[in-house]
């Protein structure tokens, strides 16, 4: 597809006059982040009906959390190289296929370790989520629109975490907690038929105008050398990412798989009730995604430097988190939700600006790689929140410590990654 002379009009003047394909993309990838959630989900909306089977104390529950999030650890950073050689296209396949066989397996689990063995595939495969998507974000988008676009798709978590709390208990009450595992399995083999139809890359989608093309084509090239993994492991920018998700990305875990139980002990509620509550959070959780992403690239657009537009939303993000730290005092349940709803909508703002820094900072080539190796940073700090929440909880039955991690972790995490990079400068000026 040859981009024309009528093409610079679509430049100067905006989205307005290109094509509008995008965003179809950006839908799928809501689409399979929802599904990613609802499958990771499933086993702390379950925690009190299996606990109340199994018999596993909080220790027992983290250890099965470790061994998902040291699979995502190593998965995600294997995956950021597959997606950079393969692309988001073949490079999401592999991922969804395991993490779908991976999903439905947790059926056919008789005690901890075979949780933990069906958790250990659902993490490998899982982690392969983030950077396809992104990379296909980095291929399809501008940099002006990329913060809102991760934004979007972002808020499919949300979705996810909202479904799951509404749906699986039904199933649970329907059939039984293996069956729901089974059902919900079938979503992600949907997911992947609707994939191969829909994805290619822009200059091979015949959706795609020379118009569009050109407006998503319109930032400068990226330097043509690739940057190899030694070179990115000695690259500041690279730690400032990592840093960050590694401050971040725990808080997130802790809240998905241990909320569901918290709000289950601490108000008195019942699989019949305690969904109607998680969901009203991650609602929240949803139009914060979206608000971050739209934030940033709504001041960039009004000409803020790229560095500027992204620290100050991650900074009204950081502030709004620091409520929870007293969410375990609040008698009422829905004064809970709203409390913890605003620190999720945070974390999910906070997220989507600062999933946009590696496409903001390192050519197309390099974005996958940067962003496994945040996410496996993140996952290593995940384990050892969950082994220590399980620690904590059954020393101390409070949540008050955890909470006052999570209400700190966002201010940590923006101060290391402006230190790190104070200028958010593309490595190829540094």
């Amino acid at each position: 597809m040859q981009v024309g002379v009528a093409s610079e009009a679509a430049i100067a003047g905006g989205a307005t006059t290109a094509g509008r394909y995008r965003w179809v993309i950006v839908g799928i990838l809501f689409a399979a982040t929802a599904i990613n959630y609802v499958d990771r989900q499933m086993i702390g909306v379950l925690k009190p009906t299996l606990v109340a089977e199994f018999g596993w104390t909080e220790t027992d529950f983290a250890n099965i959390v470790f061994w998902f999030q040291l699979a995502y650890a190593i998965g995600y950073i294997g995956f950021g190289r597959i997606v950079d050689a393969l692309g988001a296209r073949l490079g999401y396949t592999i991922a969804i296929i395991i993490w779908t066989i991976s999903h439905m397996a947790h059926g056919l689990a008789t005690g901890v370790a075979s949780f933990a063995a069906a958790r250990f595939g659902l993490g490998i495969g899982e982690s392969g989520n983030f950077p396809a998507a992104i990379r296909a974000v980095t291929d399809w988008f501008p940099q002006k629109e990329r913060a809102f676009a991760i934004g979007l798709f972002n808020a499919g978590a949300n979705v996810g975490a909202i479904i799951t709390p509404l749906l699986v208990p039904l199933l649970v009450l329907w059939f039984d907690w293996r069956v729901a595992f089974y059902l919900t399995g079938l979503l992600g083999f949907a997911w992947l038929a609707a994939w191969w139809f829909i994805y290619r890359r822009p200059e091979d989608h015949p959706r795609v105008s020379a118009e569009e093309l050109a407006y998503i084509r319109q930032d400068p090239a990226d330097p043509v050398e690739a940057i190899g993994w030694g070179r990115l492991l000695t690259v500041r920018e690279t730690w400032a990412y990592a840093l960050g998700k590694f401050m971040i990305d725990p808080i997130w875990w802790f809240f998905l798989f241990w909320l569901p139980g918290y709000l289950f002990e601490r108000y008195n509620l019942d699989l019949k009730s305690f969904g109607l509550p998680l969901a009203a959070i991650y609602i929240i959780s949803d139009l914060g995604s979206i608000a971050g992403g739209w934030l940033s690239s709504s001041l960039i657009k009004r000409g803020f430097t790229v560095n500027r537009a992204r620290k100050l939303a991650m900074l009204l993000c950081a502030l709004c988190v620091l409520p929870v730290w007293f969410a375990q005092s609040l008698d009422s349940v829905w004064a809970a939700v709203l409390v913890i709803g605003l620190a999720t909508a945070a974390h999910q703002a906070f997220s989507a600006n600062l999933y946009t820094i590696p496409s903001d900072l390192f050519p197309r080539g390099a974005v996958g790689s940067v962003v496994g190796i945040g996410g496996t940073v993140g996952a290593l700090g995940g384990m050892g929140m969950a082994l220590f929440t399980g620690y904590i909880l059954d020393k101390t039955h409070s949540y008050d410590l955890l909470f006052a991690i999570c209400a700190s972790a966002y201010l940590v995490a923006l101060l290391i990654v402006h230190i790190l990079s104070p200028r958010l400068k593309p490595v190829g000026e540094i």
